[in-house]
Parts: structure tokens; C-alpha cells; sequence
């Protein structure tokens, strides 16, 4: 599984890192959504859909 992140769209809201810590860091600088794991091993895959599925921008696409 790939995840991305628009970094256009992101608004560093933190909701991804909160629901999927393992899979979502934040940038210290401006609080950017990024992903720490890429391609997203198995047993992270619903982790990362949660994390994509609670972005209240909708900045996180999952493939």
C-alpha cells in the first residue's frame, strides 16, 4: 500500500499522527502530514486508512 500526502491541502491538523502514530509523523516546522513508512507494510495498512479516512482536508490518498 502506498499513502500520500498533498502537502498543498494539509492543514497539519495532527488527526493522521493521532490515529496512526506508526504511520504518520509531523513536520516540526510547519506541522506537514508525513509519511514515515512508505510503501506501508501489511500490518499497517488499517492504520493508514484511518489515518487517511480522519484528515478532515482529505489531503491523505491511499493506493
Amino acid at each position: 500500500m502506498r499513502v500520500t500526502v498533498d502537502l498543498g491541502a494539509c492543514q497539519g491538523h495532527g488527526v493522521c499522527h493521532m490515529s496512526a502514530p506508526d504511520v504518520f509523523e509531523l513536520d516540526e516546522t510547519d506541522g506537514h502530514a508525513i509519511v514515515v513508512q512508505d510503501p506501508v507494510p501489511a500490518e499497517l495498512e488499517a492504520d493508514a486508512q484511518l489515518g487517511a479516512d480522519s484528515c478532515p482536508e482529505r489531503a491523505i490518498t491511499v493506493a
